[in-house]
């Protein structure tokens, strides 16, 4: 089942990045259609999972992934979601922060085996999460900063102010989502000893 919602949103976002491209490319909307290009990419990349013996990522993490796609290329680039909604940009780092943290969480799952989790302590998972939501945050905005110094000037338009507030929000998603593992550690540490 996995494996068929994997193939199918890669394949149906692509094939909507693929005509989103053509059209602007067609239109000479330079920006647009370099956007679309990259969403052609960036919608194929999960099919490297497929290569994987075991896929540690569970439906919803591989929809939520689609859906931030969706809602950064699409909404936010393609129909200026970005420039015409103030709270957009800083809603998706929001939303990255958590996301990330839940990627974080199977990563978690995927490398420690089941017989030592119960030996790994609630704050290294709580460290594990955060420190990854955070750093994906930082290289998010490391990402903008050099996509402002080569290709455009529009990805840091409230320059230093912006770029805090999106790692703050990045971090307040992935600090609910360090929290979430926590307890959720304990409820289940608590399960097994009782």
């Amino acid at each position: 089942m996995k494996r068929k919602v994997l193939i199918t949103l890669s394949i149906l976002f692509s094939l909507g990045m693929t005509g989103l491209f053509i059209y602007y490319l067609v239109k000479h909307d330079h920006t647009r259609w370099q956007v679309a290009l990259g969403g052609i990419f960036v919608s194929l990349l999960p099919l490297g999972l497929l290569k994987m013996k075991k896929n540690p990522f569970n439906i919803p993490i591989i929809i939520g992934y689609y859906l931030f796609l969706f809602c950064s290329l699409y909404l936010g680039s393609i129909s200026s979601f970005y420039l015409h909604l103030k709270w957009w940009d800083s809603t998706l780092h929001f939303f990255k922060g958590m996301f990330v943290g839940f990627v974080g969480i199977s990563l978690f799952k995927h490398w420690i085996p089941k017989e030592a989790r119960s030996n790994v302590s609630i704050g290294i998972l709580f460290l594990f999460v955060l420190s990854l939501a955070v750093f994906s945050s930082a290289l998010w905005e490391i990402y903008e900063f050099v996509g402002d110094l080569t290709l455009t000037h529009t990805m840091q338009r409230g320059g230093n102010s912006d770029t805090m507030f999106d790692l703050l929000c990045g971090l307040s998603g992935g600090l609910i989502t360090a929290i979430y593992s926590l307890i959720r550690k304990k409820r289940l540490k608590e399960r097994c000893w009782t």
